[in-house]
């Protein structure tokens, strides 16, 4: 048993508990209504407001068989050497343009590239690939009506969906000029690594893990499809630049080490940083917890260094 009380400080307790105390860990057992009105609730209390001087505008993108919602966010004055494509986590279930729209706009202001958070559709209603044919059409559209480079940005779900996404398009004229990944679920393999090592982690066990997958897929399995696990891939030449920053006391953490190796392997370019003594969900803790405070700045600069199309790690 992983030894939790030695390897997580007394802050990062707190956010646990806080997190709990809005979002208990056997949320997972309710109704796909009631998570989402638990985790709204949870990411309502959690939401830090604007930095001055960022605004943000809702509009939608037409798609060929929907409307994808999105939102923009921009300063008086952006850094227009690049634009960040975000998509959220949530397990493909939850989450939209007001769970993560603080870290957006932080992370618009302190990078002064434009961000645009993505609204793709949700499981159960909408069954994979929907949310990847999503984010997949919101990049298309992004390389089309901005005259810079787009960097692909996920958390979680949003993570392995960017990575996806980075797959499908690298043989395009514009394809994406990098990927910054957080805590991302990538398909890596369950009987090793942190899967084991961190199956009943605070914040993200292995049952959540399947319970998501499950509800994802409908139950159908889709082994082998690498618009659902980017690590079923054989090929992993000509991806843009990756960084991946995951947390140690997570399952998927293995996930961000097995990326960057195979990116390495196939000489391109991909780096992994582990957050010691980290969660998954940590960047709601980037105010109040010292690590999380230090690892959204180390991801600031990540995010900022890729879009100068410089590659330092």
């Amino acid at each position: 048993m992983t030894d939790y009380k030695t390897l997580i400080d007394a802050e990062t307790w707190a956010f646990i508990e806080r997190t709990n105390s809005y979002y208990p860990p056997d949320t997972i057992d309710y109704t796909i209504a009631e998570q989402r009105a638990i985790y709204n609730r949870m990411c309502r209390e959690f939401f830090a407001g604007y930095p001055q001087g960022v605004t943000a505008q809702t509009t939608t993108i037409t798609a060929p068989a929907n409307s994808i919602p999105i939102r923009i966010y921009r300063r008086a004055t952006p850094d227009k050497a690049a634009m960040v494509l975000y998509v959220h986590g949530g397990g493909f279930i939850l989450g939209g343009l007001n769970s993560h729209d603080d870290v957006c706009a932080e992370l618009c202001a302190r990078t002064g590239y434009e961000v645009v958070s993505v609204d793709y559709r949700l499981a159960p209603e909408h069954l994979h690939p929907a949310a990847f044919d999503d984010v997949l059409c919101a990049f298309e559209w992004a390389s089309k009506t901005y005259g810079c480079p787009v960097l692909l940005f996920g958390d979680s779900a949003g993570g392995n969906l960017c990575a996806a996404v980075a797959h499908a398009t690298r043989g395009h004229v514009k394809k994406p000029f990098g990927q910054v990944l957080i805590y991302p679920g990538l398909g890596g393999d369950h009987s090793r690594g942190s899967y084991v090592t961190h199956a009943e982690a605070p914040m993200l066990t292995a049952r959540d893990l399947e319970f998501y997958k499950h509800i994802r897929t409908g139950g159908v399995d889709r082994t082998g499809d690498i618009t659902l696990s980017p690590l079923a891939d054989a090929d992993f030449a000509y991806l843009p630049p990756a960084v991946l920053v995951t947390a140690q006391c997570d399952p998927l953490s293995s996930d961000g080490e097995a990326y960057r190796d195979r990116v390495v392997a196939a000489d391109g370019h991909a780096y992994w940083f582990e957050e010691p003594g980290l969660v998954h969900g940590y960047l709601r803790a980037r105010h109040t917890v010292g690590r999380a405070r230090a690892s959204f700045t180390r991801i600031v600069e990540a995010v900022s260094t890729l879009g100068r199309g410089e590659w330092i790690w």
